[in-house]
């Protein structure tokens, strides 16, 4: 990104965060990444997220934003139509969440004009409606959108996000990713390399390899990444990690995606405040193999990540001879309590 741009950015951003000060919100902050503005609104209990790109295109829709920001609604029959489920590896505050892939969990927001806010479990006890009920109508107000035609041969179809079809989320709906069969010209791939970008392929075609090196870069470069791993149906219809054994032509490619996406959701988990983090990299290559490495780097407690393995000083071992002297801790994802290298002799 020019210099010029990202001035003009955080200009508008500067310029956002002022006038939602004056409006009374009292904790607007600008996270640059995603281009995004995060507040509480008065009133209200649970985070907003404003994005910032249509306000970069036409900035005389910020008067009427700041004007009319509106409260969560209070009644359940009013929020109903506007809940929406995302697909995301971490989230603003404590949100309503459950994991339906590895790394990722559904979270479900409440989609008005201009913002975006996370539903929260206090949330639900307000409308006085069972967690289960919420994620369901969430998923239950996506069109489920059907293409037209068939493919004579294996093809690439892409669905690029314009901030309300929700194109990622439509992988936790149970059947939907297989159902698109005929239009890519066989058993249905899915990318979701970030939360605007989806693409779609045949299993065993041409353009698969390909798919994973593109997910990877637009996953490794947008600031609102979501994975670079791809997905497929299983027999019930529900979204699962595409598979590929250690016999699979893509077997190492698959495992570098799952590293990857690993490796990315622990660099951007919040620090313990308490016990120090180890950090945790991806090694090897194509050849050898791809694996995670979680970082040990002095004797001291410390919280591991999961890993194919760990290195302790000089000393590399297996994760399995470190798993049973762990405890596991409270954390997403899941950080594990590791007292002391005597622990480890060899």
């Amino acid at each position: 990104m020019g210099l010029f741009r990202r001035i003009a950015r955080a200009r508008l951003a500067a310029k956002v965060v002022r006038r939602l000060r004056r409006a009374g919100v009292r904790d607007a902050r600008y996270h640059a990444a995603p281009f995004e503005v995060r507040f509480t609104a008065p009133g209200d209990a649970e985070p907003t997220i404003l994005r910032l790109d249509p306000l970069l295109r036409d900035r005389t829709h910020l008067d009427a934003l700041v004007a009319g920001l509106q409260p969560i609604p209070a009644a359940w029959p009013d929020a109903a139509p506007l809940l929406r489920p995302v697909l995301r590896g971490a989230a603003p505050g404590s949100p309503l969440r459950r994991p339906v892939l590895p790394f990722l969990s559904e979270f479900v927001v409440i989609d008005q004009p201009d913002t975006m806010t996370y539903v929260t479990p206090a949330q639900s006890k307000t409308w006085g409606v069972r967690t289960e009920r919420i994620f369901a109508t969430a998923r239950g107000n996506l069109t489920g959108a059907v293409l037209r035609g068939a493919a004579i041969g294996p093809v690439v179809v892409r669905f690029v996000d314009d901030g309300n079809a929700y194109w990622t989320s439509h992988l936790l709906l149970d059947g939907w990713l297989s159902r698109l069969a005929d239009q890519v010209g066989g058993t249905p791939v899915a990318f979701a390399p970030e939360r605007g970008t989806l693409l779609v392929t045949a299993d065993g075609g041409p353009h698969l390899p390909a798919l994973f090196v593109e997910a990877e870069t637009i996953f490794a470069t947008s600031p609102h990444a979501l994975s670079p791993m791809a997905y497929t149906s299983d027999d019930r219809g529900c979204t699962v990690p595409y598979p590929a054994p250690p016999d699979h032509p893509l077997h190492q490619t698959v495992r570098r995606a799952e590293r990857l996406l690993a490796v990315h959701e622990y660099a951007h988990q919040p620090p313990d405040p308490n016990l120090p983090s180890a950090a945790i990299q991806v090694i090897g290559s194509a050849t050898e193999g791809w694996r995670t490495r979680a970082v040990w780097p002095r004797d001291t407690p410390t919280l591991l990540p999961e890993a194919d393995e760990v290195q302790l000083g000089d000393r590399v071992l297996p994760w399995s001879a470190l798993a049973p002297h762990l405890t596991a801790g409270e954390h997403t994802p899941a950080r594990w309590l590791a007292s002391s290298w005597e622990r480890f002799p060899g």
